[in-house]
């Protein structure tokens, strides 16, 4: 194991960390050296010397291997995690040491849950913090690390095919060290689009930049305690959906999109089955919440409603309507569209609507083939014909995601979770959507959850947001005698 090259790599990571706390120094002093100053400046100080630790001790490497580089990608994610919770713990107030483990895992993997009951006691400093860790995240700790090294650099190549993933990669049409760039235009100009958007719509500059950097990352971290609700403007959250559908969309389409100025490469069936998903979700929801009296007109329930449902599926989390008194059938509505989720090749979390048109695809082959044995019988996804091995990981991998899903629900139950937060918290924190039901809901807090059902859910929420099988890859190594 070429560690030389793993900690040169990981230590980009945390410089890219760095930068960001210290740009909360700099939101700090604007601010008149608020509380969070200290902690801050102290967070920056340890992070850029332990990233830069391995430029100065370390000679440079460009050799890495197949292994090594799924080691770089877990290592930059937990490092990442870890040195992100120094300015939670070192403020205080309600961060215990569980706490701002939470805060900052939610805010890398873009998940958005919070256990904060009172998010505007903080510091601006603080609120800038927590949007950052999702602009990071929501871009990705590794495609932040690829735009630095070199176009030419065999790490970047093996890199960007481990990061981004193989369900996506193949819409991007480009070479694999142009992926991460399309990835990185698109998602600055859907960030520079909603920041605009919110300042023309009437949103505070420092509440729009918070709120621009957690939608294009599909987080949910909002400055104030009511979210987008808050703000109580139709142009705010409407500006707000727009910017969730995009950043939910696969990047490449859209990158694709601009370039030819043409709505062809939207005419996909994916993005197809994931619109005509959300109209239908939220036509449901807005029916529910007409009928259980909790919007008076159909305007209002029809638009809640959408709003909703746009913000599970896109797994941004923001939230306009407080969802606790919501009755089962509603709940239950929420909770599959946190599985379905976004496009692949976006910032959303979920299995994505790709591997769930894929399995409907295969479902349909294979029935198929027990009614037309001699038939020929094909899975077409994408304008390509798929083989068996090329479908074969990504059912897997939705049935890892149930076994996921069981096992974190089970412990949750055995740590004295009630069985709705248990199921709805897990499916959240796995899809990386943030605000679950009742307590934990869209207006709650995570806060109410015992120290170890809150690690149950940052794994989760680690897993789903690396798509488990790099996680997976390690471990293997680790029990490996070969590596040893």
């Amino acid at each position: 194991m070429n560690w030389k090259a793993i900690s040169r790599n990981v230590g980009l990571a945390l410089l890219v960390s760095s930068l960001f706390m210290l740009l909360s120094v700099l939101v700090s002093v604007l601010n008149g050296n608020d509380s969070a100053l200290a902690a801050l400046i102290i967070s920056f100080t340890i992070t850029f010397l332990v990233g830069v630790f391995p430029f100065i001790f370390v000679r440079r490497t460009h050799a890495i291997t197949l292994k090594e580089g799924y080691v770089t990608i877990t290592l930059s994610w937990l490092l990442s995690f870890i040195f992100g919770m120094l300015p939670y713990a070192l403020w205080g107030g309600p961060f215990s040491i569980e706490n701002a483990w939470f805060e900052s895992v939610s805010g890398f993997t873009t998940t958005g849950a919070t256990i904060l009951d009172n998010v505007e006691s903080l510091p601006r400093s603080l609120l800038f913090w927590r949007s950052s860790t999702h602009f990071i995240g929501g871009l990705g700790v590794v495609v932040f690390l690829l735009l630095i090294i070199p176009d030419s650099s065999p790490v970047k190549l093996r890199l960007v095919n481990m990061e981004i993933s193989s369900l996506s990669r193949g819409s991007y049409a480009m070479r694999a060290n142009r992926t991460v760039y399309i990835f990185a235009y698109v998602y600055l100009a859907i960030f520079v689009l909603a920041l605009v958007l919110y300042v023309i719509a009437g949103m505070p500059v420092f509440d729009a930049l918070c709120h621009a950097m957690s939608v294009c990352a599909t987080g949910g971290f909002s400055t104030r305690n009511a979210s987008i609700g808050a703000f109580g403007s139709r142009w705010i959250e409407a500006a707000t959906m727009l910017c969730m559908y995009l950043s939910s969309l696969h990047f490449g389409l859209l990158f694709l999109t601009v370039i030819s100025r043409s709505l062809k490469p939207m005419k996909n069936a994916v993005v197809t089955y994931y619109t005509g998903s959300l109209l239908l979700f939220s036509l449901l929801v807005g029916i529910g919440l007409k009928a259980g009296g909790f919007c008076k007109g159909w305007s209002d329930s029809l638009w809640n409603g959408l709003f909703e449902v746009m913000c599970i599926s896109s797994t941004t989390g923001f939230a306009i309507m407080d969802n606790s008194a919501w009755p089962p059938v509603l709940g239950g509505l929420i909770i599959l569209a946190a599985v379905v989720c976004g496009c692949a090749g976006s910032t959303s979390g979920g299995l994505k609507i790709d591997r769930v048109v894929l399995l409907f695809k295969a479902t349909g082959r294979q029935i198929n083939r027990i009614l037309h044995p001699s038939s020929v019988n094909e899975v077409k996804f994408g304008g390509r014909v798929l083989k068996d091995e090329d479908v074969a990981p990504h059912l897997l991998y939705i049935a890892l995601y149930a076994v996921l899903l069981g096992v974190s629900a089970v412990l949750c139950l055995l740590i004295g979770v009630g069985w709705q937060n248990s199921l709805a918290a897990s499916i959240t924190s796995i899809s990386n959507v943030g605000p679950a039901l009742g307590e934990m809901g869209s207006m709650g807090s995570f806060n109410c959850a015992p120290a170890a059902a809150k690690m149950v859910f940052t794994m989760d929420m680690f897993l789903g947001r690396i798509e488990i099988y790099p996680v997976l890859a390690v471990v293997a190594m680790v029990f490996d005698r070969h590596n040893r």
